[in-house]
């Protein structure tokens, strides 16, 4: 007997509906159990996990011979998905079940030898494949349930075991659907921060930096002697940034889910991901691809923040694969089996000692390094990539006496509403203007119209321009930073001390800084 059961595959951040067609025969002596349809290595040991459930479960099959075949058949079929629909089609096959229509349904999930079900990645856009194309309802491993529900105007059941879908099917045990209230457990989250800029004491200068990063969207370098407070201050910046919208939640879900990245207890992302890669990382693994693809550290820090702590150390073939992403905010992976498109569109926080020893510019320690070390070891970090670097900006390490009698610092909570206010005013700007949502995202075109400097301030800009030989990079870099601080004042023209403010975050632009 023939039958057919729905699954789906993952390409990319979209899914893909796969039926499973399962047929048996009389294999005479030599009965055989085959898969078809261009399965990995993965998929065709199914075979045994799927004999096995079937076997302990007491469902043993006549001597026959098995045909599975995933269809389409001409694209490749990876993971462990596939083992519960193998089953359920088995058992429809050899009539060990019985479903009406069950085209209706969707399965997926991984098989223990005992007939368990083990949750498997990327089950939040395949619900959302199967809403989008009407399915009645979606059977997952219980630990995926919660992921899977997020998806209204689906039903989603939990299943622990085969058993519980024949029970279902059989009508001996109710089985009812998981909920989630997407909408309640996402804004309930919103704000439950780990960690917060009031617990930075001094520092009031890098603050001010990493709250107009914040308001324009805007990549920013930490660049100070070790222990000053570089990492301490970039994981906070999630707290001062904009919340998340249900639909950039979404979507940022979907790349976590993709990654198996998302716990057994969660469901929507509602917090910014902040990631930090070690300095060792891979290209492939911060930019993602590989035989089986996966989403790199820019995909998985995509809607927050990515962390490059010790830029210089990271390889510079590595680094040099962020300028792409950078500019486009998508990253485009090709390879032989696949050839993708995936949103990355994160704010780069990096940070890096001034020179190999660490105390160029240190107030009390001696720098032991040459100017011509102190070169080579800026130059790791090409002038690409610090082009589309907006803020830079020293750390300075703050002296004891000063440390223990600073004040409690101004909340996260107080920083991230004149956040919101100035990207509410960069929201009605650039509404209408399709992939600009803040300052940073400006092209020159925008630049000049919504950029007009008095005499005074144009003035300050040749000056400074001149002094500190500045490159002509860090012209455009200066006016969009002075229109964010501008936009926190509330102000609308650009003023003098705007750029005043904006020029001194680009010290490392300065021909004298190693001086």
């Amino acid at each position: 007997m023939l039958s057919k059961v729905h699954s789906a595959t993952l390409l990319g951040l979209e899914a893909m509906v796969v039926t499973i067609e399962v047929d048996n025969f009389d294999g005479g002596q030599s009965s055989r159990f085959a898969i078809v349809g261009l399965p990995d290595n993965a998929v065709k040991e199914s075979q045994e996990r799927v004999q096995s459930a079937l076997r302990v479960n007491g469902y043993k099959a006549p001597f026959k011979s098995v045909v599975i075949n995933l269809a389409p058949a001409d694209i490749r079929k990876e993971g462990t998905g596939f083992d519960l629909p193998m089953a359920i089609g088995v058992m429809l096959s050899f009539e060990f079940l019985q479903i009406e229509n069950p085209e209706r349904f969707m399965f997926v999930g991984e098989l223990g030898l005992d007939g368990s079900i083990l949750p498997v990645k990327g089950i939040l856009p395949i619900s959302i494949k199967a809403r989008e194309l009407g399915y009645e309802a979606l059977f997952v491993p219980a630990e995926n349930a919660r992921e899977a529900a997020v998806v209204n105007k689906l039903k989603v059941y939990a299943v622990n075991h085969l058993n519980d879908i024949v029970n279902f099917f059989n009508g001996s045990v109710p089985v009812e659907p998981t909920l989630v209230n997407t909408r309640e457990e996402f804004y309930s989250q919103l704000f439950n921060f780990e960690s917060d800029f009031s617990e930075v004491r001094g520092q009031e200068n890098v603050k001010r930096a990493f709250e107009v990063a914040a308001a324009g969207g805007h990549n920013i370098i930490l660049v100070g002697s070790p222990g000053c407070g570089k990492s301490m201050m970039a994981k906070r910046l999630p707290s001062i940034l904009p919340p998340l919208t249900l639909n950039e939640s979404l979507e940022t879900t979907q790349i976590h889910s993709i990654a198996g990245k998302l716990k057994k207890e969660d469901s929507l992302i509602s917090q910014r991901p902040f990631r930090a890669p070690h300095h060792t990382v891979s290209d492939v693994a911060l930019v993602g691809g590989g035989n089986t693809f996966m989403p790199g550290e820019i995909c998985l820090a995509h809607n927050g923040v990515l962390f490059l702590d010790e830029l210089p150390e990271f390889n510079r073939s590595v680094l040099e694969t962020l300028r792409q992403p950078l500019e486009d905010r998508v990253i485009s992976i090709s390879r032989v089996r696949y050839n993708l498109t995936l949103p990355c569109s994160f704010m780069l926080v990096a940070s890096m000692n001034p020179c190999p020893c660490g105390y160029h510019h240190h107030p009390t320690r001696k720098c032991v390094c040459t100017p011509a070390q102190i070169q080579r070891y800026m130059n790791k970090i090409s002038g690409p990539l610090m082009d589309r670097i907006d803020i830079q900006i020293e750390v300075e390490s703050v002296p004891f006496e000063d440390l223990a009698k600073a004040p409690k610092g101004e909340s996260s909570t107080a920083i991230r509403e004149r956040v919101l206010k100035a990207r509410q005013i960069q929201n009605e700007r650039y509404k209408g203007i399709k992939g600009i949502h803040c300052n940073a995202q400006m092209t020159t075109a925008l630049l000049h119209q919504y950029v007009q400097l008095d005499d005074q301030a144009f003035s300050l800009l040749r000056t400074a321009m001149q002094k500190f030989n500045l490159s002509a990079r860090a012209y455009d870099r200066i006016l969009k930073v002075s229109r964010t601080i501008a936009d926190l004042e509330g102000a609308e023209q650009v003023q003098r001390h705007h750029i005043a403010e904006a020029i001194g975050y680009r010290n490392l632009d300065r021909e004298n800084w190693i001086e």
